[in-house]
């Protein structure tokens, strides 16, 4: 089977046709998607400001809950994006800015990634002012912003 195949099924299937066609449903979810990011975007870039030194120690008592905000922005954001995308899967797999904002989303996970296994314990406080978090903080800063100029870049290709 080819993947043009495969995108049409995931298109035929009748909870994603219900998505499309029911008045409320893709609205609901394109809130949720909004919502996601903006809880993923506003909790990261917070982590990576105090990660670059631009906000103070303040910061860090929450930085572990803002860490957990952004993790559930992320799953959030993922998976009414999953469901947003299915509707018109063929269309998005050409469309060059859904592709780099997919590769872009991955890059961050990895950064996350990365910075969370340098980290000496499983707090992210104690990595403030060390090298690699600041590179980290700063990557991570850029890739997101990718992301979210990459996502609105979609409707207009």
């Amino acid at each position: 089977m080819q993947l043009t195949e495969v995108f049409l099924w995931i298109e035929s299937i009748p909870a994603v046709r219900f998505i499309s066609t029911a008045p409320v449903i893709y609205p609901v979810i394109s809130a949720l998607h909004l919502m996601g990011i903006a809880l993923l975007f506003g909790s990261i870039i917070a982590v990576d400001l105090r990660l670059l030194g631009v906000v103070g120690p303040q910061f860090d008592p929450v930085l572990q809950s803002l860490v957990r905000l952004a993790v559930f922005g992320f799953l959030l954001a993922a998976i009414s994006g999953a469901l947003l995308a299915s509707i018109r899967i063929t269309d998005y797999a050409e469309n060059p800015a859904f592709l780099i904002k997919l590769s872009i989303v991955f890059l961050a996970g990895v950064n996350a990634l990365v910075l969370r296994l340098k980290s000496i314990t499983p707090g992210i406080s104690e990595s403030v002012g060390r090298p690699y978090a600041r590179i980290a903080g700063a990557i991570s800063v850029f890739l997101w912003t990718g992301a979210v100029l990459a996502g609105r870049w979609i409707a207009f290709i």
